[in-house]
Parts: structure tokens; sequence; C-alpha cells
């Protein structure tokens, strides 16, 4: 495989983004999934694999200069399944040689006061954001020890085309429908929200830099709007009816957990949505020369998705 060639891993809505972007910028690109899925681009080869393989990964890495991870395990089951993707990943990189471009987001901080800025301790509260901060600090060490050079570009929610956020999930596609909408958190909170490809962009300037070794970037956040202003500029986007949104008592969500395994996840994050959450991008917004994606282009494109 020549030295320029990327590998990424998942393509999901920020994967496959990652891997088109790269390859219309004249990289070659290797794009890792289960069952072989992804974009389809001339300089972007397709490949099944189970990436918790570490030797079958391990030899799809090898000869690449940087391997970006974009996977992403069921949101119920990262307490078992991150792990070994992580440590395969982490390995992979090891062995091969190759520069390590984590994707994350800001669970490992836990509950702040602020803005969450790059430079903070990780400082996890709950069970995912510990899963989260264990994989960097991980990786960091093996940074530190020599072993690999790692960085982590960290998002907030997603927006976009086929994202998956709380939002498109228990907000936007209902908005689009029509329908009444119940969300978890304070409607009425400012957030941090990030688009896909933006993430896609922040890791691959990342993935470009040599100052970013040892150390994590944020993703430009295309809006800070609450929950109820994003909601009708959706539906104006898609020329949908207002939104009619409450917010959904935490017995509820509690109950809705009781038969959906990944709902049951949502209530030991309502941190993250009862009260202002916001990620401060300023330091990577200069540094990598990168400005978010406005507004509404990102919801002109989740409506006629």
């Amino acid at each position: 495989m020549p030295s320029s060639t990327y590998v990424v891993v998942g393509a999901g809505a920020t994967g496959a983004a990652t891997a088109r972007l790269l390859a219309e910028s004249g990289e070659r690109v290797r794009l890792l999934t289960r069952r072989g899925s992804g974009p389809e681009h001339p300089r972007i080869e397709r490949v099944p694999l189970d990436a918790t393989d570490t030797d079958q990964l391990t030899e799809a890495v090898r000869g690449a200069r940087v391997l970006v991870n974009c996977a992403m395990p069921a949101y119920d089951r990262w307490p078992t399944d991150f792990p070994p993707l992580a440590a395969a990943l982490l390995s992979a990189a090891e062995r091969t040689g190759a520069d390590y471009v984590m994707l994350g987001n800001a669970y490992g901080y836990g509950p702040l006061d602020g803005p969450a800025t790059e430079g903070l301790p990780m400082a996890p509260t709950s069970v995912k954001g510990a899963v989260r901060a264990r994989m960097w600090t991980d990786a960091l060490a093996a940074h530190r020890a020599g072993r690999v050079r790692v960085t982590e570009v960290r998002a907030s929610d997603y927006l976009g085309a086929g994202a998956y956020s709380p939002f498109t999930l228990m907000v936007g596609a209902q908005v689009l429908a029509g329908a009444s909408v119940a969300y978890p958190g304070d409607p009425d909170a400012p957030h941090s929200w990030s688009y896909t490809v933006d993430t896609a962009r922040t890791l691959i300037a990342a993935a470009r830099d040599d100052r970013s070794w040892g150390r994590a970037w944020h993703v430009p956040s295309t809006s800070e709007a609450t929950v109820r202003e994003l909601a009708g500029q959706l539906a104006r986007a898609a020329g949908a009816a207002g939104p009619r949104l409450n917010r959904m008592p935490l017995a509820e969500l509690e109950a809705i957990g009781r038969t959906d395994s990944v709902m049951a996840e949502f209530p030991e994050m309502l941190y993250l949505y009862d009260r202002p959450n916001l990620l401060d991008a300023s330091f990577t917004s200069e540094a990598l020369d990168l400005t978010a994606t406005p507004l509404d282009v990102v919801l002109k494109e989740m409506a006629s998705a």
C-alpha cells in the first residue's frame, strides 16, 4: 500500500464524509467496515473487515501513513464492545507506525459549569464517559512512551444527513414528520452542534498538522442554538409546521428505556442536556484554520435527506 494512503475505519456519516473528502483531495483511501460499505469513488477501496481482529486490522493498515477511526459500537454496548475495538486500533497503529487519529466526544470531561476547552483533564462521571476517557488515556500513554503518534478530535452532538444523535433521533425526525416532540433535556439550554462534514474536515486537518500529536482538538460548532430554536429552524427549512415541543419527564424516559436498550442509556447522560453544554473550539479554529459550515446549509441538507 503506498505511503500516502489513509485508512479510515467506519462508514457512518462522519467516516463516509472523511473518506470522501480525502479521496476528493487526491488521497488514496482504504475504508474498512464489517460489510465493505461506504461511498463509491475511484480512490476509495472498500474492504469488509472486523476491526476488532488485531492481526487482520494490522495487515489492512500496514504501509498507510494515517489511521483514522470513526467506528463506534452500538450505543448500548460501549462498555463491552468499545475496549476491544480501541485496543485493536491502537495496537495496529503501533505495529505499523501509522499516525493514529481518533474521533471522540466530550463525554470524558464529565459535567462542566462552563464551555469545554481542549486542555481539560478527563473527569468522567458516567459509564460511557469512562469508556471514552480510557480510550484517550491509553492512546496518550502509548504516545508519551514513543510507541505511536496519536491525536483526538472531539465533537459535540451531531447534525447533518445521516447523523446519529439525541437531536436527530428524538427531535429532528419528528419535526420533519410534523409530529409532536418530547425531549428529555432542557429545550431552552444553549448547546453546541457539530456538523458531520465539519467533523470530517477537522479529522483531516488534524492528521495533516504536525502540532496535532499528543493533544486533542474540538470540532468548530455549526451552532449553539437551543433545541427549541434548532427545531424551529429545521421546520422552516423543511417547510413543515412549527414543532410542538415538550419536555419529557425523567420517569417517562426511564419507562421507555425498560423496553428500548438504546434509550436506556440516555438517563446517565442527561447532564449534557439539562443545562448549557458548549464546546469551545476557538483554539482549533485558529490553529487549523477551520470555519464551521453555516447552520442553514446543514439544516437544508437534513430537510432534503
